[in-house]
């Protein structure tokens, strides 16, 4: 069976990116990028999604930390999409209700080869919310609907994020990446009654 492994690589005058991923993995994650919650997030990602995931980043995060957060999602939609190859055999649709604590999200995708983003349900509070830590750059939630348009764009994938309660931003924006990763989970797995593509175009 083929290794389904991607791996890209980005430079610009504002990062320096290498994302690595193996949609068969373990959940095994190597992550470092500067800005300690967003390093948080795609952990989440990539535990709960039981792909092996590997990010390395360096970025003007003296500035701010929008150019490697929106650079990591850039690369990471095209190392999944990579790793995805022509999609036999996968089950192709995913879904994902997720808590923590009082915040709720729902993910639905579909690896489609057509890339469209809906996000819907955060409250206000998102917009204007600086999640903290030593030793990096914080982490903006506004953000949020920009890493998951990015990475949707990138991957080929229909992606639609509800959140359907919270208040804490920090649970909020856990709920959604986890919410992601289950849903990318059972969309890419092998499904042992599909041998072909899982469209009727006969390609996605």
């Amino acid at each position: 069976m083929t290794a389904r492994i991607g791996r890209v690589e980005r430079v610009t005058s504002e990062s320096s990116i290498i994302v690595g991923i193996n949609l068969d993995g373990t959940g095994t994650t190597d992550i470092s990028m500067g800005v300690p919650f967003y390093d948080h997030m795609l952990t989440a990602l990539g535990k709960h999604g039981a792909f092996d995931l590997t990010v390395q980043a360096h970025g003007d995060v003296e500035v701010d930390g929008h150019h490697t957060v929106e650079d990591t999602a850039i690369c990471l939609g095209q190392a999944f999409r990579e790793a995805l190859g022509d999609k036999a055999g996968i089950r192709r649709f995913g879904e994902a209700c997720i808590p923590l604590d009082e915040s709720l999200a729902r993910v639905v995708v579909d690896v489609s080869g057509r890339p469209y983003c809906v996000h819907r349900g955060e409250p206000a509070i998102m917009r204007h919310t600086l999640i903290s830590s030593h030793g990096g750059a914080s982490y903006d939630t506004v953000m949020n609907r920009h890493v998951f348009e990015s990475f949707a764009m990138n991957a080929g994938i229909c992606l639609h994020i509800r959140v359907l309660d919270g208040r804490d931003p920090h649970h909020i924006t856990e709920a959604e990446f986890k919410a992601l990763a289950r849903a990318l989970r059972e969309a890419t797995e092998r499904d042992p009654r599909i041998t072909g593509i899982p469209s009727t175009k006969g390609a996605l």
